[in-house]
């Protein structure tokens, strides 16, 4: 699991892993790493202290705009597919290199890059004994057939194959968590940071009756990046699409009528 910060996770989510996947794999001879995102100094960077960092601008999370469009992320491509690529390369996963009779020049349409200097050499060619062949580890999307729309076709990196195993058994959300309770665990609880701008409505509410200190924290990070975006005349971002702070809109039971939020549509929240 690529952890976006033990600040920054739901609770729920780290107790999960931490205190039934991770134990449930041990017994079965199965090997399951916590990753972190590191600095090249070796510290830690989590999503929280990314947005919550002194002088920061950086929004990396995809807040709600004025009209309540979503913003631009990179939150699930810094914290979630990188840790897990550089994971990977780490431990042997890799695209190849072509030698020199098949380095390709001019554009390179596959890897979007200009190569009529120094060539393209991620083509490697398979029985040529000059070429490094390629060792590409397969990465499982956990899509369900239930929530197919969210099998998008995101770049996929040249050291991954990427496969969507439930789709491929046509196994629904029912099936998985039917499949979980027989091997004699709980159901895990939907992943995601606590306050992410893609949660429903009904999923604040929620937190604001049931975990009103998650709440509490939410509201304060976004009152804090609009705190910032005023003093760069820029206009308010919002944790909802409603256009207005969050502990004005998250109030009473009539907003789960309003529960009709897409999602986060990567598929790597619990990865």
């Amino acid at each position: 699991m690529a952890n976006t910060g033990d600040d920054s996770e739901h609770p729920a989510t780290l107790r999960y892993v931490r205190e039934v996947a991770v134990p449930f794999a041990a017994q079965h001879d199965l090997e399951l790493h916590l990753l972190d995102r590191t600095r090249r100094d070796g510290s830690v960077e989590t999503l929280w202290g990314r947005l919550t960092k002194p002088g920061s601008r950086s929004v990396p999370i995809p807040v709600r705009m004025s009209n309540g469009a979503p913003g631009t992320r990179s939150c699930t491509a810094d914290f979630k597919i990188k840790v897990t690529g550089r994971w990977l390369r780490q431990h042997g996963a890799h695209a190849g290199r072509a030698c020199s009779n098949y380095t390709r020049f001019g554009p390179c349409p596959q890897h979007q890059l200009s190569t009529s200097v120094r060539g393209c050499r991620r083509h490697p060619v398979e029985g040529c004994d000059g070429c490094v062949p390629a060792s590409r580890a397969t990465v499982a999307i956990g899509i369900s057939v239930d929530e197919i729309h969210r099998a998008n076709n995101r770049r996929v990196e040249d050291h991954e194959d990427v496969v969507y195993p439930l789709l491929d058994l046509r196994l629904r959300r029912d099936d998985c968590m039917r499949i979980i309770r027989a091997a004699g665990l709980p159901v895990p609880p939907k992943s995601a940071c606590f306050f992410c701008p893609f949660r429903s409505p009904a999923a604040w509410l929620d937190q604001a009756t049931d975990e009103p200190d998650l709440f509490a924290r939410s509201c304060e990070l976004e009152d804090l990046l609009n705190r910032r975006r005023a003093a760069l005349g820029r206009d308010p971002v919002y944790l909802t699409r409603f256009g207005a702070p969050l502990a004005q809109v998250i109030g009473t039971a009539q907003e789960r009528l309003f529960d009709h939020d897409p999602g986060c549509d990567s598929g790597w929240c619990m990865t």
